[in-house]
């Protein structure tokens, strides 16, 4: 295993991480604000960055063991380096409490212990919600394109990184496609800042409300989340980027080189999209008679089917209220979850098909034995090895819910919280039902139980593998 080079990796993430720490800077600087915390972390996190570069590997090479150790190792710490600003200000004086507010936003969760959001500092409420940004398109796949990494194995970091059960590349290069990515993020970032602020917000609210729905993270810079501005024009623009932010950033790529017919074609769209509209539909007439018209009801649905589907976790109504079956829809959703290759959480829509061809399929045979029926996607037949991880990652996936159900079940709370404080952190979505609803917060669990929590937001974000492979003690071994 290529040691050295994942300590460059590791050093590199550092570093840029530092320099990020520059922008909250700046903003505390705008607002005549102390900045004294930004200054020793971000002198932290470099020196922690150049001394990790002292190590010179012989070879750039990186293949699939070391892409996934570099990538679960460099979200590790820049949750443990990302904590310190909240920490040194006193915004969050309590170190595991600031690194599940950083893992939260990084992971673009949006779980929160915060009671007073409003009384946070510009410069903290900036870096909480940048982290969102930070990490919705991955912190490795930004420095891809920016920096020069090593070579065609570089891939093996995008494929660690970028949520979905396959990933390729938009062009021959590692390095161009995740340049591509950066910039139909960037726009479509900007593009939404640009819109809010037209339906009233300042630019700082908007610009972090943007940062929250392009990672789909769902942090606010207000108590109430995006009720607080009670505007139905807001409250659209960030359900409409959303849906946009849902999609698979590839089919982007596609309509920008004029291949448009061919975007429209996937199947993974066509069930996103369809998924939206029957849960929006559903919820919308489960909840009619709780509003003054249809009408209404279908904005409180649309808003919150889109905020969960791809699980930012933005909130307008405590849907803790609604009836139990719309819930359970929420509580479904959660487990889809938005397109692979979106900024988005959960099990992954396209995962979600997988499995139900796969099942339609195995039942076909069993009732038919010499039959033979191919599970296919976008025409492509979906080899067995591909079905087989799916399975695999699934099992995986609720295995990790039960356990974090069982944990977090210690600090005495209801089943409910429990079990919806574990799904809603390994999915990325942020809030769940009961004492974790819209209008509560991770504050009722115990140190311990934040930390496991945290562990876990990291295990959904990088989809298991990089975080479980670092406590496999074959994958360290040097051959």
């Amino acid at each position: 295993m290529n040691r050295r080079m994942i300590a460059r990796i590791l050093s590199m993430v550092l570093i840029i991480y530092a320099v990020l720490m520059v922008l909250p800077l700046i903003t505390g600087l705008i607002y005549g604000e102390s900045v004294g915390s930004f200054v020793i972390s971000a002198l932290i996190t470099a020196g922690a960055g150049l001394l990790l570069l002292s190590f010179k590997p012989r070879t750039r090479d990186i293949f699939a063991r070391e892409g996934f150790i570099a990538v679960g190792l460099a979200w590790v710490l820049m949750g443990l380096f990302g904590a310190l600003p909240f920490v040194f200000s006193g915004q969050i004086p309590n170190y595991i409490d600031a690194v599940f507010e950083t893992v939260s936003g990084l992971t673009t969760t949006g779980a929160t212990i915060l009671n007073d959001i409003e009384g946070m500092s510009r410069s903290c409420l900036f870096w909480r919600s940048f982290n969102h940004w930070i990490g919705g398109m991955g912190v490795l796949v930004f420095i891809m394109a920016v920096l020069p990494m090593s070579g065609e194995h570089s891939m093996h970091i995008m494929r660690a990184e970028v949520p979905g059960p396959t990933v390729g590349k938009l062009v021959p290069r590692a390095r161009e496609t995740a340049t591509i990515l950066y910039v139909i993020y960037g726009a479509l970032t900007v593009l939404e800042t640009i819109l809010l602020m037209l339906g009233g917000m300042s630019f700082f609210d908007a610009l972090l409300h943007a940062f929250g729905t392009a990672g789909t993270g769902g942090f606010s810079t207000k108590n109430a989340s995006i009720a607080a501005f009670d505007s139905v024009y807001i409250e659209m623009v960030i359900a409409v980027f959303l849906v946009l932010f849902g999609i698979n950033f590839n089919l982007y790529y596609f309509v920008l080189i004029g291949r448009l017919k061919e975007a429209l074609k996937s199947q993974e769209l066509h069930w996103y999209l369809g998924i939206i509209a029957f849960s929006t539909l559903f919820i919308a007439a489960g909840i009619s008679s709780m509003y003054d018209g249809f009408a209404t009801a279908l904005r409180h649905s649309f808003f919150n089917t889109m905020t969960i589907i791809t699980t930012a976790g933005f909130g307008t109504e405590d849907f803790v209220h609604w009836p139990e079956y719309t819930q359970m829809l929420i509580v479904v959703l959660m487990f889809v979850g938005a397109s692979a290759g979106s900024t988005g959480g959960g099990i992954k829509v396209s995962r979600v098909m997988l499995l139900f061809k796969s099942a339609a399929a195995d039942i076909s045979q069993i009732f038919h034995p010499r039959s033979v029926r191919r599970v296919q996607m976008d025409g492509k037949r979906v080899d067995s090895s591909t079905a087989r991880a799916v399975y695999v990652f699934f099992f995986i996936y609720i295995a990790t819910i039960l356990f974090g159900t069982f944990i977090v079940s210690f600090d005495g709370n209801d089943f409910t919280t429990n079990f919806t404080a574990a799904l809603s952190c390994i999915s990325n979505v942020g809030p769940g039902l009961s004492r974790v609803g819209p209008t509560g917060n991770y504050n009722v669990f115990s140190l311990f139980t934040k930390a496991v929590l945290s562990l876990i937001m990291l295990i959904g974000r990088l989809e298991i593998y990089p975080i479980l492979i670092l406590f496999s003690k074959s994958m360290w071994k040097k051959k």
